[in-house]
């Protein structure tokens, strides 16, 4: 299975996409996506979307992984961040790929065990997990550890079906249809 991590920001948005064949996770993909900050939203937003959708068009992941917003204390910081994740969704949607979402504690504990973990150990443990030496931005070190979550949780939790169906296929959850 594929799964794309995406860490979104407005100025710099991490990408990785892993392949998961059931044994150790394999990095095929990392890129983060600098948009100018010079630029209003509307163009940051714009640059990130298409970049992200070439991106997703062209590695084909089955699933996008994102973390959930959570609480910060700048409101203006958390709104950006919103509408890069729904600059992100959308551009997950238009490709045809269903869209998960991880509390950033969980996409922490599931990578490194501890869910206050700091982005250096974040970083050092996907670099670890992944035996991967290369360079890795610390946006896309974030990004890969949301599909690394998706992956643990999928081998170690109960998922609903919506979560883990194939494109296009229709789910009983909680008694209600779910389309993917």
């Amino acid at each position: 299975m594929r799964i794309a991590g995406v860490d979104p920001g407005t100025i710099n948005t991490g990408i990785g996409i892993l392949e998961d064949s059931g044994k150790r996770p394999v990095l095929i993909f990392a890129h983060t996506i600098h948009a100018d900050p010079s630029k209003a939203i509307p163009n940051r937003l714009e640059t990130i979307f298409t970049e992200l959708k070439a991106i997703l068009e062209e590695w084909k992941p089955e699933i996008l992984a994102l973390e959930n917003i959570f609480y910060q204390k700048d409101f203006k910081a958390a709104v950006k961040v919103g509408e890069a994740r729904a600059v992100a969704m959308l551009a997950a949607r238009l490709s045809g790929i269903p869209v998960v979402e991880y509390p950033p504690a969980r996409v922490k504990q599931s990578v490194s065990g501890n869910g206050r973990a700091a982005k250096n150990q974040i970083q050092y443990m996907v670099r670890h997990l992944l035996n991967f030496r290369g360079p890795l931005s610390a946006d896309s070190a974030d990004a890969i550890a949301v599909a690394l979550c998706h992956i643990h949780s999928r081998k170690f939790s109960v998922m609903t079906p919506r979560q883990f169906a194939p494109r296009g296929a229709n789910c009983q959850i909680k008694g209600r249809a779910a389309y993917v």
